[in-house]
């Protein structure tokens, strides 16, 4: 599985966001749903990759967004934070572990940007159940609403806090690890 940034204007990566959508709005009230359209997914403030079999074939993808206003000030000065968008895996290559290692990219790129955490919405029906799960193994705990979100009935926020990373983009030494935990 080859994973690397990406256009979502593809057409391959297209048809799995329209297919993404379709299902958030099958799934949960409109006024619910926070996902966002190829369009919205090329702003100059989200970074969005996809995985790819060795042949092209798409598996999924996922998107990194930058919080505006949402820096805060910690031990070493002024911190971003950061948002997971769009992560969908393709019906073909569910799991194969594709959203893990999507996810872990994503969490590395959020370390090296300097990011203080990184948050996300997702939906409270049972069919976002697996999703909370591969965030609960990542350590993602719930949270409360975050950037412009509000309360929902419909929404689970969650969070991630990052380590502070090393000059070299790597979490100082003695810091938790922002990956995976061990054999999952």
């Amino acid at each position: 599985m080859r994973i690397c940034p990406d256009s979502p204007a593809g057409d391959d990566v297209r048809r799995l966001l329209d297919e993404h959508l379709t299902d958030m709005f099958a799934t949960s009230p409109a006024e619910s749903v926070h996902a966002l359209d190829h369009a919205a997914l090329l702003a100059p403030t989200i970074t969005f990759w996809t995985a790819r079999d060795d042949d092209g074939t798409l598996l999924g993808c996922c998107a990194l967004s930058e919080l505006a206003g949402t820096s805060e000030l910690d031990e070493v000065g002024v911190r971003p934070a950061g948002e997971i968008k769009s992560m969908r895996t393709a019906g073909h290559a569910r799991g194969r572990g594709v959203a893990s290692a999507l996810l872990d990219v994503v969490l590395a790129e959020a370390a090296r940007r300097g990011y203080a955490r990184v948050s996300l919405e997702t939906g409270t029906e049972d069919y976002f159940a697996a999703a909370r799960r591969l965030y609960a193994r990542h350590g993602f705990v719930e949270c409360g609403p975050f950037g412009n979100y509000t309360l929902d009935p419909h929404s689970v926020f969650m969070t991630l806090e990052l380590p502070v990373a090393s000059s070299s983009g790597q979490p100082a030494a003695g810091s938790a690890s922002a990956g995976a935990p061990a054999g999952s």
